[in-house]
């Protein structure tokens, strides 16, 4: 009986052992799902982004730049389909272990109680048992008897009734088991079309590239269109600097830079505080360029110097505050239509490539303020970009180190 009652324990911590299996098996297996659905919702705003885009658009940089994003989001897709179908791999065949030996157990507890049965049929009828009572010394004697065979006759119903709730576990346990091996198979057949999907787009990807190649002499000219419209937007923003500084500027005042009210101080250890929780400048979009010098990806030998990011966001987008702050100045740059910018204590945040602005200088606005629409260029691949730039006084910041990640 002893080693009947061990087997079971047994029994019992294998069934506790798959059971903590799964659960932690279904926290990470959501974690990865969740990963793969907000991949997927990216790649489908993106693919939404050139939709937008005429059917025979012209090869523009930033349609590669937006083609590549694409590519990377794939790559990252199938990813994670790879991760899922190793974690249910890895799952499913330690766990059919597992299952085995459960049943190894089971049918040892089995035969046990087979032969317990038999040996019960043999020995102990109704008259064999009156026999043993009656055979005792004394009462008390007796009465352990009577009690050992109540144990017994318990023991031996416990038992064949957790036969037959193991029979039962395992059989759901393979049914969870087959559920696995079908999310399996979709997932496989998911992979292969992600991975064809990818395949066309670096297709699509090398024939923008090669047009653009094409057309060395326009991207030469439209950088330097950019470049005047940087340089003109840089020294807007240098002179919006020099202006507050003479304007507050204390009078015995030899600290260099901008010198601020209590109230102004308070704002910008605020925005200071708030590094990396920021919301976008737009309601949603992609970095289509980023901060600083970096090469230019058709035109060799060519460096582009970006003071701030560029982000492509959908038509008819609204350009907002990412802070609470004043309007210190809008103005109309040539080749980058209109620029406001923002004064937050001794921050400052420009926004460029409006066509239209909702605020004039000196209005206070909160976060999240709609300041102007982002403007889409009907010309250039209908793209819709917004150029966002972050200073602390004279010094460029890059605002990625600062907008909450997406």
């Amino acid at each position: 009986m002893e080693c009947s009652i061990l087997r079971f324990l047994k029994l019992i911590c294998f069934s506790i052992l798959i059971c903590f299996s799964f659960n932690s098996f279904g926290q990470s297996l959501d974690e990865l799902r969740k990963q793969k659905e907000k991949t997927a919702s990216e790649i489908e705003y993106i693919n939404n982004l050139l939709k937008e885009t005429n059917s025979n658009a012209k090869a523009s940089l930033n349609r590669l730049a937006v083609l590549e994003r694409q590519i990377k989001l794939q790559d990252n897709l199938i990813n994670n389909i790879t991760g899922e179908i190793g974690y249910l791999d890895n799952t499913i065949q330690q766990n059919s272990k597992r299952i085995d030996s459960l049943g190894i157990e089971l049918e040892t507890v089995k035969l046990k109680y087979a032969s317990m049965i038999r040996y019960a049929n043999r020995n102990q009828n109704s008259n064999n048992q009156l026999l043993f009572l009656l055979s005792s010394e004394d009462f008390n004697q007796a009465y352990k008897r009577f009690i050992y065979l109540k144990q017994y006759a318990d023991y031996r119903r416990k038992q064949a009734e957790r036969i037959t709730e193991f029979k039962s576990s395992i059989g759901g346990q393979l049914i969870e088991f087959n559920k696995r091996k079908e999310e399996k198979k979709d997932l496989l057949v998911s992979k292969v079309k992600q991975t064809k999907i990818i395949e066309q787009q670096k297709i699509q990807q090398n024939n923008v590239y090669s047009d653009l190649q094409q057309k060395e002499k326009d991207l030469k000219r439209k950088l330097e269109n950019q470049r005047r419209a940087e340089l003109r937007l840089q020294q807007e923003i240098e002179r919006v600097i020099s202006d507050e500084a003479k304007k507050l500027t204390r009078k015995k005042s030899k600290e260099p830079g901008l010198s601020l009210t209590p109230a102004e101080k308070v704002l910008s250890g605020d925005f200071s505080n708030n590094r990396g929780k920021f919301p976008w400048p737009v309601q949603r979009g992609l970095i289509t360029d980023h901060f600083g010098d970096h090469p230019h990806a058709v035109l060799k030998y060519v460096v582009v110097r970006n003071s701030g990011i560029d982000i492509t966001t959908q038509a008819n987008a609204k350009a907002r505050a990412i802070f609470k702050g004043e309007v210190t100045k809008v103005v109309a740059i040539p080749g980058a239509n209109y620029a406001v910018i923002i004064r937050h204590g001794n921050y400052l945040t420009v926004y460029s490539n409006l066509s239209d602005v909702f605020v004039k200088a000196g209005q206070n606005v909160e976060i999240k303020d709609d300041i102007g629409s982002v403007f889409t260029d009907q010309n250039d691949d209908n793209k819709t970009v917004l150029k966002f730039q972050l200073w602390r006084e004279s010094t460029k910041l890059d605002p990625e180190d600062w907008l909450i990640r997406q």
